[in-house]
């Protein structure tokens, strides 16, 4: 047999074996995300609520027609952008600033200040919640107390149940546990740093925010366009929070479309238009996803 043939026959084998790897992952991804997918499109365009006892009725687009005249669905979408396009820049650039500072620390102190920015992240998120309700307290809270300590305010204000702060309320505490990840994988990006050519950029007079624009960023592109998509992604999937804490009020401040998912399908029993919902956050999310990829390769 000839040395060709050996090697086809090698390669075949191969990627049998990488595929007899990868098979115990495949069905699960095809079991528990690929099957479903496809059977939320198709269960979006009947009016269902998955009884046995009443079967589905095909209504082809009505649940995406309805979707748009849905006034609640609409405040969910809104309070929903207004979370991306809060969180995803601030949380960026916070944990980049943290990053830029941290980095260059010793080994016992950057390991400290990565533990306690990544804490919240592998802390339970009811924990969290807890904490953070009692903080919002409008009776005994530390923001209502500090506040008034100080005299910025004469009486209690009622954080969570005020749709003036409700929602930034969430925000803040969903930036909170957010910047944990982001800040451990910007100090490995910056740690991967040619430092050879920060050297010579620096011998030929360059200054730190030249050497930061022209060499670190677009070393670390890579890495921050992970972090936007990730963090895009799970301020789409705003949920626990809403959740434990306001169940989307006051008045809807706080409705966001997973909520409104999750209270429409699980509470309401109609399957098929919560099922809508989530096809059209889907198709939201992978937009801007695709955005963000696209100016990240620009870059």
């Amino acid at each position: 047999m000839s040395t060709s043939s050996l090697s086809k026959a090698q390669k075949r084998k191969d990627t049998l074996h990488g595929y007899l790897f990868l098979l115990p992952s495949l069905i699960f991804f095809i079991g528990f995300v690929i099957i479903p997918m496809v059977y939320c499109v198709y269960i979006s365009f009947f009016d269902s609520n998955l009884n046995a006892t009443t079967s589905d009725v095909f209504i082809g687009l009505d649940n995406y027609k309805e979707l748009f005249q849905d006034e609640v669905f609409i405040k969910a979408l809104q309070n929903t952008m207004i979370i991306v396009l809060v969180s995803v820049p601030v949380v960026t650039i916070f944990s980049l600033w943290v990053s830029s500072v941290i980095f260059k620390l010793k080994n016992w102190a950057l390991s400290f200040f990565r533990c306690i920015f990544y804490l919240p992240v592998v802390t339970g998120s009811v924990a969290v919640t807890v904490v953070w309700k009692w903080m919002y307290n409008n009776y005994y809270g530390i923001f209502n107390y500090a506040l008034k300590s100080t005299g910025i305010i004469n009486q209690n204000i009622n954080w969570l149940g005020d749709p003036r702060f409700a929602l930034g309320c969430i925000i803040l505490i969903l930036l909170t546990t957010s910047v944990g990840q982001p800040i451990v994988l910007y100090v490995s990006a910056l740690n991967n740093v040619d430092q050879g050519l920060i050297e010579a950029a620096k011998v030929d007079g360059a200054t730190d925010r030249q050497v930061f624009w022209k060499i670190k960023w677009p070393a670390i592109m890579p890495t921050t366009l992970y972090i936007l998509v990730i963090t895009t992604i799970n301020s789409f999937q705003c949920f626990a929070l809403i959740q434990l804490l306001t169940s989307g009020g006051p008045n809807y401040s706080t409705e966001t479309v997973m909520y409104y998912i999750y209270y429409t399908a699980f509470k309401v029993y109609r399957f098929g238009y919560g099922n809508a919902m989530g096809v059209i956050l889907a198709i939201v999310i992978a937009i801007f996803s695709a955005i963000q990829f696209k100016l990240g390769k620009e870059k």
